[in-house]
């Protein structure tokens, strides 16, 4: 694929999350949902969608280790919502 494709593609795809994420941001804040709950949320979603493109797009394998970091994420994002 031209580079200039590619990066057609890559703004296209950002230009749609970025249509999403402002009002769900909005939403959430307006709903009592603090900004670094929506932050550590955003986070999450990414990186879960990477690693599923990961692995069935770019054909990586998923270890050990990277189910252990998404406990760890987990983990955080537990402490982050905790009253």
């Amino acid at each position: 694929m031209p580079l200039w494709k590619a990066i057609l593609m890559s703004w296209g795809i950002a230009l749609f999350e970025y249509c999403l994420m402002v009002p769900a941001n909005r939403y959430g804040y307006v709903s009592g949902i603090s900004a670094f709950q929506l932050k550590m949320i955003q986070e999450v979603i990414t990186l879960v969608v990477f690693s599923v493109f990961a692995v069935f797009v770019l054909k990586e394998s998923f270890q050990v280790r990277h189910l252990i970091s998404f406990c760890f994420l987990l983990g955080a994002v537990y402490f982050m919502f905790k009253k």
